[in-house]
């Protein structure tokens, strides 16, 4: 499946693109091949960014109340950290595949260098991503809506990460919503929270295509990550 196009950047990780919908069971066997080449010395890391169909997929700390409704759309375990998710067309799903047994050995700081990579790729579209205590991913403080009951601001999640590890090497990694259905969300409670809610950058109002994005991406991912 990693046989689609790639380049490699200045760092020799390979940057690989697939077009259409890629199933997911097709998508883990893909990265789990990958994981071993990368683990054995016979494959560079490797960023691959493709679409799925419309799907959930529970994390090792799912909680079976929070998938709302079962039989909408396929369900996978996923197997990596977090709780439920969706993935669906017009969500860019970033999977990496990067070798931590050289970048420290810490799941902590490698967590957050992906979500400080998530934000410097946002600030691109002067959209100002934060992260919060307890929450995994990235968020957008919503000061066009009214306050919450109880007085904060509201929320909206705009990308989820979720990761796995094989021998110091990760896989599974980051989906950030540019023009997905945000209704589909309806049917989880997204990463366990309720208080909260999903935005995309097409519905804070930024005519963003995946392209788009995709350099974005490559162009920050050197100073998170390199």
């Amino acid at each position: 499946m990693l046989n689609c196009p790639f380049a490699i950047d200045q760092n020799g990780v390979e940057w690989h693109y697939s077009a259409g919908l890629i199933p997911y069971p097709a998508a883990v066997s893909a990265m789990e091949a990958r994981v071993a080449r990368i683990a054995a010395g016979e494959a560079a890391e490797a960023i691959w960014l493709l679409e799925h169909p419309a799907l959930y997929t529970a994390g090792t700390s799912a909680k079976p109340a929070d998938l709302i409704t079962p039989d909408r759309f396929p369900v996978f375990e996923a197997r990596r950290g977090g709780q439920y998710t969706y993935h669906g067309p017009g969500q860019r799903v970033v999977y990496v595949m990067l070798d931590l047994n050289a970048r420290g050995r810490d799941v902590r700081c490698f967590v957050r260098q992906l979500e400080a990579w998530v934000i410097a790729t946002l600030a691109e579209f002067n959209i100002r991503g934060e992260i919060r205590p307890g929450r995994v991913g990235v968020w957008v403080a919503r000061d066009d809506r009214p306050l919450t009951a109880s007085g904060a601001r509201q929320e909206d999640k705009i990308a989820a990460i979720g990761i796995r590890l094989r021998k110091w090497i990760s896989f599974h990694g980051i989906s950030i919503n540019v023009e997905p259905e945000l209704e589909h969300f309806s049917g989880i409670v997204p990463c366990g929270i309720t208080e909260h809610g999903v935005t995309s950058l097409v519905d804070l109002g930024l005519p963003v295509t995946m392209d788009d994005l995709d350099t974005a991406l490559r162009r920050r991912f050197a100073e998170a990550l390199g």
